[in-house]
């Protein structure tokens, strides 16, 4: 009886975590395959079906397009340099964007008529369309790097003072009448009972942040010149020059690098919130 149980349990731990974690995987991988297919589809039957010949080198279909590009150094190289330094500027303007509006955001939850006479201003700095201030922008600053952070400043800070200071509100009466019958100090109330609260409110404003970060970097690339370009300045060159395999590579690259920065923070959401949480992984 001891020999037949033996067998019985010995190889029934081991298949049971390799076949739910290739399950899991091709469950959250089929989508976005599937969504890739179809895009690849309709682009070739935009391209083959829809415009004449003589205007399909406005779209020509997805093989010529990455099968020239990926394999033209002398076009991936100043594309690939471009994204560094499209990296650069998201990168900077995202971490001056968190600090401030971090910051904001705490002034506001500390005092209710700071709340009343600042968040108007952010609300006024969210709602001005960013094209109506690169032109002021490039002339208090210039056309060059601190120029295209102030965009991505601009862009990104307006998630990040709303979310936190939503977060840093979010405590219960409760909690705060306990803090009260233990005379805690400000400071205490603030590091100890609403940054706690806020954590997971935080982290959905950097993750929003950090994709606007990534438009506000084209958009100053696009529009300032001076200096080394950015991918956004590549986009405008080969917009102008009509070189459209290089314009959708340059699209292409554009797209995955704000889907590679939106996975980071959002891995980090997931692994940072919902370690302190317990948020169970879906």
């Amino acid at each position: 009886m001891t020999t037949v149980e033996s067998r019985v349990e010995v190889p029934a731990p081991e298949a049971a975590p390799s076949r739910s974690a290739a399950s899991t995987a091709l469950r959250r991988s089929a989508p976005i395959v599937g969504a890739l297919i179809g895009l690849l589809a309709v682009w070739y039957a935009v391209t083959y079906l829809v415009l004449p010949a003589r205007q399909r080198f406005l779209l020509p279909p997805p093989h010529e397009v990455y099968g020239g590009a990926f394999t033209n150094p002398q076009l991936m190289g100043p594309m690939t340099e471009a994204l560094g330094r499209s990296f650069a500027v998201a990168l900077v303007g995202l971490v001056i964007a968190v600090v401030l509006g971090i910051a904001y955001a705490v002034v506001m939850s500390q005092w209710s008529w700071a709340e009343k006479m600042l968040y108007p201003y952010a609300v006024i700095l969210q709602t001005i369309p960013i094209l109506a201030l690169v032109p002021l922008i490039g002339i208090w600053l210039g056309y060059a790097f601190p120029a295209r952070v102030a965009v991505c400043v601009i862009i990104a800070l307006f998630p990040m003072i709303a979310n936190t200071l939503f977060g840093l509100q979010s405590a219960s009466a409760a909690a705060h009448d306990l803090f009260t019958l233990n005379k805690a100090t400000r400071w205490q109330r603030l590091t100890k009972l609403q940054f706690p609260a806020a954590v997971p409110s935080i982290f959905t404003g950097l993750r929003n942040a950090a994709g606007l970060s990534v438009i506000g970097a084209i958009v100053g690339d696009y529009f300032f010149q001076q200096g080394a370009p950015g991918i956004g300045g590549l986009l405008r060159v080969y917009t102008q020059r009509l070189q459209m395999e290089a314009l959708l590579t340059a699209v292409t690259l554009t797209a995955l690098f704000g889907v590679v920065i939106f996975t980071i923070f959002a891995v980090l959401d997931r692994a940072v919130v919902g370690r302190w949480y317990g948020r169970v992984p879906r």
